[in-house]
């Protein structure tokens, strides 16, 4: 079975022992996919240019990032180009043959792009043009699987690829015959959220998704660390675990529903800090989340679509 290993990007995350602790996962014989972020990074850099990082709040209460044109070259810059290619030569130089990929390459992670996004501010919901964003929909799990079987271990981040519309295509011959091609999709670089980008390659590859973060799981008590919920095996302890979600901690508790939904094993959140971090939560040193937790849920929307 895959595991897939998303690397989290806050500031006090060191990756290094992860992606030794990948190494020797891969050396025993494991299929590992390495998944990272960089939303710090990010800020930074616009920061560095003398920009601010703009977050919005959607009518559900989901604080995310607004990525407009210029964030979204920023983040074509750093993701993809300087903290990809810094992982992969760390996996590299820990004896991993390691190949970075964009969501982009290949059509890794695809789906549509959302140029428009429902916002919150002060109170009213409001309509925000001009988004460089997208879901993901289609993880192309041939590209990772002729990779993994190839003895590579792939290091996937964003952007993803996002379908903008139709272009109408004519070549000359057609042009001349009156006859049109075919529409074509144009596919631009979006941004996407990291941990769902993570979740779905899980999904698609049925294997266990490992969610490294600044601390060792989801606590029922945020300011509490000795509160971590350790398993969440039932519906009950799914409901406990939604409603101990706050600030970050929420989208990655998004991100382990829609792993489980899509096919994966387990879902782990773990800190990335910790010795050997991903066998460790492997072990259960984290917020283990089985499939069983939705399993009701899962039942009711497998009637539906036999229906």
């Amino acid at each position: 079975m895959t595991t897939v290993v998303k690397v989290g990007g806050a500031r006090a995350v060191d990756p290094d022992g992860a992606l030794a602790d990948v190494a020797s996962l891969v050396e025993s014989g494991e299929d590992v996919v390495v998944v990272h972020g960089g939303s710090t990074a990010v800020d930074e850099t616009l920061e560095a240019l003398g920009e601010e990082p703009e977050y919005v709040e959607t009518p559900g209460g989901v604080v995310g990032r607004f990525t407009d044109e210029r964030t979204m070259a920023v983040f074509e810059m750093v993701l993809p180009g300087k903290l990809n290619t810094d992982l992969t030569a760390g996996l590299l130089n820990e004896g991993v043959n390691a190949v970075g990929l964009s969501g982009v390459d290949g059509r890794l992670l695809a789906g549509p792009r959302k140029s428009a996004v429902r916002v919150q501010e002060d109170g009213r919901k409001k309509i925000r043009r001009g988004d460089h964003s997208g879901t993901i929909e289609q993880v192309n799990a041939d590209l990772l699987e002729t990779l993994l079987a190839g003895g590579y271990t792939p290091v996937a981040t964003v952007p993803m690829a996002g379908k903008d519309g139709v272009r109408e295509a004519r070549s000359a011959s057609a042009s001349a015959s009156g006859d049109d091609e075919e529409p074509r999709a144009q596919w631009l670089p979006v941004n996407a959220d990291a941990d769902r980008a993570a979740a779905a390659i899980a999904g698609a590859l049925e294997g266990d998704l490992v969610v490294l973060t600044d601390v060792a799981g989801v606590y029922a008590d945020p300011d509490d660390a000795g509160t971590r919920i350790e398993s969440v095996e039932t519906v009950d302890d799914w409901s406990d675990l939604e409603a101990a979600a706050e600030g970050f901690m929420t989208k990655k508790v998004m991100a382990a529903r829609e792993a489980l939904e899509g096919g994966a094993a387990s879902v782990a959140v773990a800190s990335a800090n910790a010795n050997a971090p991903v066998t460790s939560a492997l072990d259960g040193d984290a917020t283990t989340v089985l499939p069983s937790a939705l399993e009701s849920e899962l039942d009711e929307d497998a009637e539906v679509s036999a229906r």
